[in-house]
């Protein structure tokens, strides 16, 4: 008996052991089958690219004709994973930084020439004199006329402390002007605006997760809670597309106890999954605080938004956020080159990733779908409530997003409104405080007479969007002729009145108007302050932090909120 159980038993290690060679073995097959693989297609891309670029019928450009492969191979996985080249440098570090040497100020390409669109406060551009709608002609001698703005850029950058002269053509003045400057290095402020919206809500916005933004938005809590007494706070996340990882970490350790998961990241090289935890003390972990996100708000802003929420320590309001929970790491390449890469994605406390998109399971066609029903969880908060992965952050408050008529969409889209506050400012050498200004009734007359003016002034409203795809329809079943009559009549009455538009949507417009016509007399902070006086989900927050009622409860799960309602699953990419 004893030599029967011994011979079973060296028969079981036998087994087992040719098992783990086979194992083993297989691996290593799989691994050196994958190498060849490698190894093969390189060689094949490497002769290929030497035969097109011996024998095609006209010279090409060998650095395009790379760039342009790497760039469509890494296209096929997703669109966050993509080549820098060494030329790129400048504004992928501008990207993390918010720093570049420069004049400061916002350019866009109108026709012909390449205008300032807005010059930053207590920046170069701003200092020298120039103003929005400045048309660039020449720079340091060199003409700019049909010039592209990323040729223009590149001709006001430069290094720090060095001058240029530009010359501009100037709406009121019958000659151009010029304008000697240097250039300084420019640091953009993530927190562009912060101030209180009553006597006891502040609010501050940041626009992206740039280096060092943390401590901006500390310095902004603190102030507003010890020197302006606010008792509550609004962090404006809306259309805010992410940045640092390491930022957002730091943003959530404000406001959580020190030792709080924030986030932890999981991929393929399994040395590199860790996980993000509040390192230091908070700031404050008991102030009411309100966060709104939008369809923008990406990437970090999601990391911050959802953290908050799954750690019960915020109220989400707005709408669903973008949904890109995957983590990119930069790669360094030869010859200054980088490759910035997706390497794991992203999961906030309750354990849900955020990844609305499938890259990786793509149709036929190339589409990609949104996570299947199927996979789609459900987590809990710290307290207990019900949340969701496979969509993004679902607002606890859902609030629906404005939108604007295609009048008003045509009027901001080709610069009717832009070029208005350019004529305005030459009239008008003051105005009203931001949070004070509106638009007179006789100034708006005069900027509906200004766009009748522009005869190349163009748009369709989406009633005569609609008919047309409706005839469209009807030709291609054979219905159009027997309603032909109706359908031209239809036409008719659907035919555009420019100044009968502009009246029915005036509240829309003046809004934006104000925005910009603010802007020109106080800068980007005076635009915000304007744009604050009709925020409809700004003023959700103000009355949702006035009652402590339905914000406890929002956060204890005794008052329904939105943030458990399923991701919707029936859009493509």
């Amino acid at each position: 008996m004893n030599n029967f159980l011994r011979t079973r038993r060296v028969r079981w290690i036998a087994g087992i052991s040719l098992v783990m060679v086979m194992t083993l073995g297989l691996y290593s097959f799989n691994d050196d089958k994958r190498n060849f693989e490698v190894v093969k297609n390189l060689d094949i891309f490497y002769t290929l690219f030497r035969e097109v670029n011996s024998y095609y019928v006209d010279e090409t450009n060998p650095e395009k004709l790379i760039t342009e492969g790497i760039n469509n191979m890494l296209e096929s996985l997703d669109p966050y994973t993509t080549y820098i080249p060494e030329s790129d440098m400048e504004d992928f570090r501008f990207m993390t930084t918010g720093e570049y040497a420069g004049i400061g100020s916002l350019i866009s390409k109108r026709g012909e020439h390449v205008v300032i669109a807005e010059p930053y406060e207590n920046f170069p551009a701003a200092e020298a004199g120039l103003k929005a709608g400045d048309k660039i002609l020449e720079i340091d001698g060199k003409n700019m006329v049909g010039k592209n703005t990323p040729d223009v850029s590149d001709m006001l950058k430069g290094s720090a402390n060095t001058s240029l002269k530009i010359k501009v053509e100037r709406p009121g003045e019958k000659k151009p002007i010029n304008i000697e400057l240097e250039r300084k290095k420019i640091s953009i402020n993530p927190v562009p605006y912060y101030g209180m919206v009553n006597d006891e809500t502040g609010i501050i916005q940041l626009n992206n997760f740039t280096q060092d933004c943390s401590r901006e938005i500390e310095k902004a809590f603190l102030d507003l809670r010890d020197k302006q007494g606010a008792k509550s706070i609004v962090l404006d996340l809306r259309a805010n597309p992410g940045g640092l990882l390491d930022e957002a970490v730091k943003i959530v350790n404000l406001f959580v106890p020190s030792g709080s998961e924030v986030v932890s990241t999981r991929g393929k090289v399994k040395q590199w999954d860790k996980t993000y935890k509040a390192m230091r003390q908070p700031i404050d972990t008991v102030m009411p605080l309100a966060v709104l996100i939008s369809r923008g708000s990406a990437s970090a802003s999601e990391i911050v938004s959802g953290a908050l929420q799954d750690l019960d320590r915020a109220v989400v309001l707005g709408q669903r956020s973008f949904g890109k929970g995957l983590v990119q790491t930069t790669r360094n390449l030869s010859y200054n080159a980088k490759l910035k890469v997706t390497t794991a994605k992203y999961y906030i406390p309750s354990g849900r990733c955020i990844q609305a998109l499938d890259y990786t399971h793509r149709d036929e066609d190339g589409a990609v779908g949104l996570v299947a029903d199927s996979l789609i969880s459900e987590y809990k908060t710290l307290n207990g409530r019900s949340v969701f992965d496979g969509g993004g952050i679902s607002p606890d408050i859902k609030i629906k997003s404005p939108k604007y008529a295609n009048v008003t969409f045509a009027l901001v889209v080709q610069s009717m409104i832009f070029d208005y506050a350019t004529e305005f400012v030459l009239k008008n050498k003051t105005i009203a405080a931001p949070e004070d200004f509106v638009i007179a009734e006789g100034d708006y007359n005069e900027f509906i007479e200004f766009v009748k003016a522009k005869e190349d002034f163009r748009y369709e409203s989406l009633s005569q969007e609609k008919l047309k795809e409706l005839v469209k329809t009807a030709k291609r079943e054979g219905y159009y002729e027997k309603a032909e009559e109706d359908f031209t009549a239809m036409e008719e009455i659907l035919k555009l009145d420019v100044e009968k538009d502009m009246r029915q949507f005036e509240d829309e417009i003046k809004e934006l108007m104000v925005m910009e016509i603010a802007k020109r007399y106080y800068y980007q902070k005076g635009a915000i302050k304007a744009s604050l006086q009709n925020d409809i989900e700004l003023e959700e927050a103000k009355k949702l932090l006035k009652d402590m009622g339905q914000y406890d409860g929002l956060l204890d799960g005794t008052v329904a909120s939105h943030a458990g309602d399923r991701p919707s699953r029936d859009k493509k990419s």
